[in-house]
């Protein structure tokens, strides 16, 4: 039976765990040479721009020993009027798999019902499990641990906020999240996370309380693409939730800033605090490879 990583709430907590101690075997070199995938196409369907979903998805297939087949919408009979059924039955007549990065949550719902082949989810507008588990990784490799650890996010309470909720429900850590009236995450996705969660997630106003005395600090772009209408209105609302020196002196001293990148420094983030000793963001960009690698051999041999 074929499984999909819509959101992260699609794995339990013993998934996820063996599926981030795979990742880091494949970071150390384990298993190297071994070819999971050959012989085998994935298809990687692009809605939205894309550096580290499109080049750490590409590489990770061909370290594997696959075939990424990349395509956008425009270069498809969808852009033409094909109904999103017919692209899924046909596309997985060929394909072994597929990551689709869009905006609308419901394409891939959509695709899913219509696909026996495992979809994953690169980037929607409700979820971004993907990111998630390079998140993860990053945690437990910075902190020796995920349950019991602090996290803060500050910020715009998007999609990436959204899966790092799912994350803190299921690995059993604290989170609390810190955004302005009106940027609150998914009220759905909090309630279900908060109702199976043996940890806090919480969600306040104040970025100083959030911060404080947090093993580690995340924050993501405050205008997400498609957003691009409403920018001046919702930075100018998320100005007092910069992550600079001062917001992060209220965390623990040993403190790590993630941030999912690309940043839009001097907006969510200082240079001072992104390039400081304290900032894991390229450690985290590259565990999406390793993490990546991991989900595809689980989803797809």
């Amino acid at each position: 039976m074929k499984r999909d990583l819509l959101a992260l709430s699609d794995f339990s907590a013993d998934e996820i765990e063996a599926l981030l101690e795979r990742a880091g075997r494949m970071k150390t070199g384990g298993d190297a040479g071994k070819c999971p995938l050959i012989g085998k196409s994935i298809g990687l369907l692009f809605e939205k721009p894309s550096t580290r979903t499109r080049i750490s998805f590409e590489v990770g297939i061909y370290q594997l020993g696959g075939n990424a087949v990349t395509m956008n919408p425009s270069e498809l009979q969808l852009g033409r009027g094909e109904s999103m059924p017919d692209t899924a039955r046909t596309l997985s007549r060929y394909l072994d798999g597929i990551m689709i990065r869009t905006f609308a949550h419901s394409t891939l719902t959509e695709f899913s019902a219509n696909a026996p082949i495992p979809v994953i989810n690169g980037l929607s507008d409700l979820h971004h499990p993907c990111q998630t588990l390079a998140d993860l990784m990053t945690l437990r490799e910075k902190k020796g641990r995920l349950k019991g650890l602090k996290v803060a996010f500050v910020g715009d309470g998007n999609n990436v906020c959204n899966s790092l909720i799912e994350g803190a429900a299921l690995m059993e850590f604290d989170l609390t999240v810190a955004c302005p009236e009106g940027f609150e995450p998914d009220a759905s996705i909090l309630e279900r996370a908060r109702a199976s969660a043996k940890s806090e997630i919480v969600v306040l106003r104040d970025p100083r309380e959030a911060a404080g005395m947090a093993d580690a600090v995340y924050t993501d772009v405050w205008v997400s693409m498609g957003q691009e209408q409403q920018s001046a209105d919702k930075k100018g609302r998320l100005r007092d939730y910069q992550i600079n020196s001062r917001l992060l002196s209220c965390s623990k001293k040993d403190a790590i800033v993630l941030h999912c990148l690309p940043a839009h420094r001097g907006e969510e983030i200082t240079d001072e605090v992104i390039d400081s000793p304290q900032s894991v963001v390229f450690d985290q960009a590259e565990n999406r490879l390793h993490a990546q690698k991991a989900l595809l051999e689980l989803l797809i041999t």
